[in-house]
């Protein structure tokens, strides 16, 4: 398998869209056919970029300083690499004097890290040759999209290197051994790279893209995910290591009895990742067929390379607490047996103090804010905000971004007045007509990028252009684009979350040949997510002091809890019914707690510190993934697979022996 990867990594053609971002914009989006009808005006393919200047002491710029100005107009017009060398405008000075402005064209189809070098060019010469007590900022679409790319710069490595070594750390804490840690380390390492090069090329089959946030929570899934799996394989080999005399004999027992709680696992995160395809986001999509590979080749590696590994290494991998034949059964003693005989005693007490613990967290929901404004991205200082903020205090805010507005020549006039009356707009002005018979018109808002007050005039702006008779008027733009994606989340969210739990359900009642039990397993897991997401989102905003949750957040977050958080459910309930055909369903589950309780327990602080690595990188958006689902999932290895699962079980079954 080693060399067949290599292989693969070493002859596999790479994908050339992964440096840039995938398009997060519905096709159907209204937004979207107004990008389609500007490609035939004569400014088709550009987009504006603005540089800001201010004294840095604050006061009125001065005759010197506003020659200053077209001195950075000019250097930036001389950049060659995506500037546009149409005419320039001249500078624009605020009505307090105390800023200026100059706005310069850029090719509009660059994106990822070569938008980032091109903002970063433009950035150097406008400071460059300015003179002493005056600074600048580069803002405008492509300056934030340029920032966002430049926040994955070598964050891949990054993300990588801490998730690594989070892993490596946990690892030696739960096996205790200087050696044994390495060998499913390495083998899940050697996973995440080839699924990374395999993605890339299904990514290009299907014409899928993705940026360094689509590759960064793919590692966390497959490190994530194959770590637990290599955990339960592992622990269940060592278990099987005190029956056996010969150690393949036990890795061979081991195998047979984790593999099914790997794959029903594997299956369920696939199968909850491809339902991703379904939305109409291409963002979307892209994250949910990257990363289905990546968890399937983790499935692969844990269930055909690790084995492998670890009879060619046998018992002495286990040093020095190595286990052998005839020794103690430690699920018949210690913590989790003690635990598991106290859930058994008092199921009806313990499920209701938890239930009501997880009830209070879950309220954290409650009035929950949806959506972060374009300056409210980043969790570091970015340029293009910085720009924004200065532009929006000294001139409209709406004046980096205007709203777009495409209607028939003929109707023009009338939608621009239209478009005046509409409570919040500044300034509306016909720019441009396309020989197609349709004329361009700039809407300047007086509101933050992506704002609710924003989202709240696009509509309005689109009831009121829209009436207008013969117009055929749309509304597009930055604003538009990014109200037109959030709704299409929600919309993903509403058909994608209730198909996960129907997976879920059957992939249960298959592998458990029941229908009661699968039912009280999907509504505890949803509700398990809820609390993850209640109390993640109060730390979110009254800890760490983010303004709201982003769109995909809660999407995502609730796919992987629902997803990964079951590998618990199906190691425990198998080994419960393994256990329940000798002892009874109470005496099985007791063992089933105390032989699961320390594996699970490792695997949910492995999985949890994984996704919290995610806090690595600058966006608040992956910040907030890492933190939920972070929460979610110690809440569900020491909540819902200590308690809320053995208690149901319990009282949902009979004591009677099974077979």
């Amino acid at each position: 398998m080693i060399l067949a990867s290599g292989a693969v990594m070493a002859l596999a053609p790479t994908n050339e869209s992964a440096g840039s971002a995938p398009d997060s914009l519905p096709p159907e989006a209204q937004s979207a056919h107004v990008d389609e009808l500007l490609d035939d005006f004569p400014s088709a393919g550009v987009a504006p970029v603005i540089a800001v200047v201010t004294r840095t002491d604050g006061a009125q710029l001065t005759g010197a300083d506003v020659v200053a100005l077209t001195g950075v107009a000019q250097r930036m017009r001389a950049v060659e690499r995506g500037v546009d060398a149409g005419p320039a405008a001249p500078p624009v000075i605020s009505d307090d004097k105390k800023a200026g402005l100059v706005t310069v064209l850029v090719k509009g189809d660059v994106t990822g890290f070569e938008l980032r070098d091109m903002v970063g060019a433009l950035r150097t010469v406008a400071s460059d040759g300015l003179p002493p007590g005056l600074t600048s900022n580069i803002t405008g679409g492509p300056a934030f999209g340029a920032d966002i790319a430049d926040s994955f710069s070598g964050a891949n490595t990054t993300l990588l290197l801490v998730t690594a070594l989070v892993v490596a750390v946990l690892l030696i804490i739960t096996y205790r051994s200087p050696i044994l840690w390495l060998v499913p380390l390495i083998v899940v390492a050697i996973a995440d790279r080839l699924a990374t090069v395999v993605g890339s090329v299904v990514a290009g089959w299907f014409g899928l893209s993705f940026d360094g946030s689509t590759s960064g929570i793919t590692s966390v899934l497959v490190f994530g995910a194959g770590t637990n799996y290599a955990l339960l394989l592992v622990s269940r080999y060592r278990e099987e290591l005190r029956v056996h005399a010969d150690h393949r004999d036990a890795l061979r027992t081991a195998w047979l009895r984790a593999a099914p709680a790997i794959l029903a696992s594997n299956a369920t995160v696939v199968v909850a990742l491809l339902l991703l395809l379904v939305t109409p986001l291409p963002s979307i999509r892209s994250l949910g067929a990257l990363a289905a590979c990546g968890i399937v080749i983790a499935a692969i590696f844990v269930l055909i390379a690790l084995p492998g590994a670890l009879a060619l290494c046998g018992r002495g991998l286990f040093w020095p607490v190595v286990p052998h034949d005839g020794d103690a059964d430690p699920t018949e003693s210690g913590v989790w047996h003690r635990v598991a005989t106290t859930v058994a005693a008092r199921p009806v007490t313990i499920a209701a103090i938890a239930l009501l613990a997880m009830s209070v967290c879950a309220a954290g929901l409650i009035g929950v804010k949806v959506g972060l404004s374009q300056t409210e991205q980043f969790r570091v200082s970015a340029d293009s905000v910085d720009g924004y903020n200065v532009v929006a205090q000294h001139f409209s805010k709406g004046l980096a971004d205007p709203v777009t507005v495409v209607a028939r020549t003929r109707g023009a006039d009338a939608v621009a007045k239209a478009a005046s009356r509409v409570d919040g707009v500044q300034s509306v002005r016909i720019t441009e007509t396309a020989p197609t018979g349709w004329t361009r018109i700039a809407v300047v808002i007086d509101a933050d990028p992506a704002s609710a007050r924003a989202f709240d005039t696009i509509v309005s702006l689109r009831t009121a252009v829209s009436a207008v008779p013969g117009g055929d008027a749309l509304v597009g733009g930055s604003d538009a684009k990014e109200y037109d994606t959030r709704q299409a989340a929600r919309r993903s969210a509403l058909v994608v979350i209730p198909l996960i739990l129907a997976v879920l359900m059957l992939i249960l009642m298959v592998l458990l040949r029941a229908i009661v039990l699968p039912l009280l397993l999907v509504v505890v897991t949803a509700f398990s997510a809820l609390t993850a997401l209640g109390a993640g989102t109060f730390l979110s905003e009254h800890v760490f002091g983010f303004g709201a949750l982003d769109t995909n957040v809660i999407l995502f977050a609730f796919l992987f809890l629902v997803a990964l958080g079951v590998d618990y459910t199906y190691f425990l309930v198998l080994r419960a019914r393994e256990e329940a055909v000798k002892r009874g369903t109470r005496d099985g589950m007791i063992r089933a707690v105390s032989a699961t309780g320390g594996v699970i327990t490792s695997a949910g602080v492995v999985l949890a510190a994984v996704f919290v690595v995610l806090g690595v990188l600058p966006l608040i958006t992956l910040t907030q993934l890492g933190i939920i689902v972070g929460l979610g999932i110690l809440i569900d290895t020491f909540v819902v697979r200590t308690c809320v699962v053995p208690c149901l079980i319990l009282l949902a079954g009979t004591d009677r022996r099974a077979g």
